[in-house]
């Protein structure tokens, strides 16, 4: 799927994002846990930079265990990018945030930062280049040896086993039952308009992106995350 595509599709879903994912809340709030475990050594006054910030989740959870912290919140979806703004400025962290409308190689020239969060992003880029491309927009904007946390949906769809998972996952993200065309429904969609790929796959990815090897911290289902970060 093409960028203004998404940029359409996730405008129109911004004002019931958090609601229609309700559901998904207990992995994101698992991810989130060790995301902290993760960022344990990172300054007290670190930069974080959150890459397809979405409406903030996961900024507001690291500005309510890290008062001083500060964030770069990049979105390429104006409506989405609104409500993370308006989530900031409710919970009172605005004043430590930038936004910035757009992509990560759009982002100005700045002070680099700490450490990245990129959560289920990267899976919209079909192309194994231009993804390692993505990676290495984000890696031009860490420090040396700034940790990257990043999270995609992944599976090795060829094999035996990703029926069953995929049958899981449906049956999990459903209110309906699950029949086998909303199975195929979204194998098709998995294989069209979202890369998921094997995990040992995307590692390479974000390795030729310019980070170290990425080490599988977490999953939950489809979701896998890793930790890496940019050489010294």
């Amino acid at each position: 799927m093409l960028q203004p595509q998404l940029n359409s599709l996730f405008d129109s879903q911004a004002a019931s994002y958090d609601a229609r994912w309700a559901k998904t809340a207990p992995i994101r709030d698992a991810l989130y846990l060790l995301l902290d475990a993760i960022f344990i050594g990172l300054p007290a006054n670190a930069r974080i930079l959150a890459v397809g910030v979405g409406t903030g989740t996961e900024l507001a959870a690291l500005a309510a265990s890290h008062p001083g912290w500060s964030f770069t919140a990049v979105e390429p979806s104006l409506a989405m990018l609104e409500q993370c703004r308006a989530r900031a400025e409710r919970e009172g962290f605005a004043d430590r945030c930038t936004f910035h409308l757009g992509t990560t190689d759009t982002l100005p020239e700045g002070e680099p930062h700490d450490a990245a969060t990129c959560f289920l992003v990267s899976q919209f880029i079909l192309d194994p280049a231009a993804r390692s491309g993505f990676f290495a927009d984000i890696a031009a904007r860490l420090k040396p040896g700034g940790l990257l946390a990043s999270s995609d949906l992944a599976a090795d769809t060829t094999s035996p086993e990703y029926d069953t998972v995929l049958h899981t996952w449906a049956t999990m993200m459903s209110s309906v039952p699950v029949t086998p065309e909303v199975i195929e429904n979204m194998r098709r969609n998995y294989s069209k308009d979202v890369a998921v790929i094997a995990p040992c796959e995307i590692e390479a990815i974000i390795k030729a992106g310019g980070f170290t090897q990425p080490t599988l911290f977490y999953q939950a289902g489809l979701i896998h995350a890793w930790r890496s970060h940019k050489p010294a």
